[in-house]
């Protein structure tokens, strides 16, 4: 009987001994498997290779000329705010992005400093044209826009017409200024000056340095909106001649990301989330591409 209790006792101490190997052995293999989980969350299988590099990374960032309403830094807030911003920052929030981040950059240097990499992705209300189609991908619309004629609050000039033997300006690197010089060239302006930047343009035309500028109309609108101290007006009636189609730009190498983009902004243009950002704005259904098939980008290189 003795012999007998030994034996169950020896048992029992080699079940117990089984019993701790086994539960240590498990508890080992927790970690692994939420190791093995969380690489997985950064390296999703149905995503492409940039978009899971920018959520390793946690943050996008895009090219602007710090342009306002579209893309620009609110020093008052020290956020990155306007149409094209709040745009992309939905956009990178949908796509499990972290943040955007914006990194000021000359308007005619965006393209050359995305393919650089020093950027992700150029958002600064840039038409999307046969030229830049050559040097990169663009986006599906977000909506379009068109310029106007900026003057002084007391000139003489009322219409198109009488801009004939003025001096008009416009900004290096837009759309506009080759306008300009389309009617320096035909002789509806006398001459053109070149500036660097929205702000200099108006300020020549607040200061007389020129006769009027030809700008965005949606900056123009804005800008003389916030700065109710600058004596100019917007040139009206006026029909737009350079109406164009604003995308934001990506490098060639990133195809499967920029579908994972326009994916997104289809959803926000089907569920309203586009249209509200865009009328928040000032926007009206003019500027607006409602459809996603009338919005498409055919991207050529």
């Amino acid at each position: 009987m003795k012999k007998f209790n030994k034996k169950i006792t020896l048992l029992t101490m080699f079940i117990l001994v089984l019993t701790l190997l086994t539960a240590g052995c498990g508890s080992e293999s927790e970690p692994a498997k939420e190791s093995s989980s969380s690489a997985a969350a950064q390296n999703d299988p149905g995503a492409s290779k940039t978009l899971n590099a920018l959520r390793a990374k946690g943050v996008l960032v895009v090219g602007s000329s710090n342009d306002a309403p579209f893309a620009y830094m609110d020093v008052t807030k020290d956020t990155f705010s306007g149409v094209d911003a709040e745009i992309i920052g939905e956009v990178a929030k949908r796509l499990g992005i972290g943040k955007v981040e914006m990194k000021q950059v000359p308007f005619e240097n965006l393209l050359l400093e995305l393919n650089n990499s020093t950027i992700d992705m150029v958002t600064d209300a840039m038409y999307i044209k046969k030229e830049r189609l050559d040097k990169a991908l663009f986006t599906d619309i977000w909506y379009k826009e068109g310029e106007a004629v900026v003057v002084k609050a007391d000139s003489p000039i009322q219409t198109k017409e009488d801009l004939k033997d003025k001096v008009i300006g416009g900004q290096k690197g837009v759309t506009f200024l080759e306008l300009a010089q389309k009617w320096q060239s035909e002789g509806k302006v006398k001459d053109v000056k070149v500036f660097n930047s929205q702000a200099e343009l108006m300020m020549a035309v607040n200061t007389g340095k020129i006769d009027a500028c030809i700008t965005d109309g949606i900056v123009a609108a804005y800008t003389l909106k916030q700065n109710t101290n600058m004596n100019l007006r917007l040139l009206t009636p006026y029909e737009a001649e350079a109406g164009g189609k604003i995308g934001a730009a990506l490098r060639f190498e990133d195809k499967d990301f920029l579908a994972e983009v326009n994916k997104t902004l289809n959803e926000m243009r089907a569920d309203g989330t586009l249209s509200a950002i865009l009328e928040k704005y000032g926007l009206t259904k003019d500027y607006m591409v409602l459809s996603n098939e009338e919005a498409k980008t055919v991207n050529v290189k």
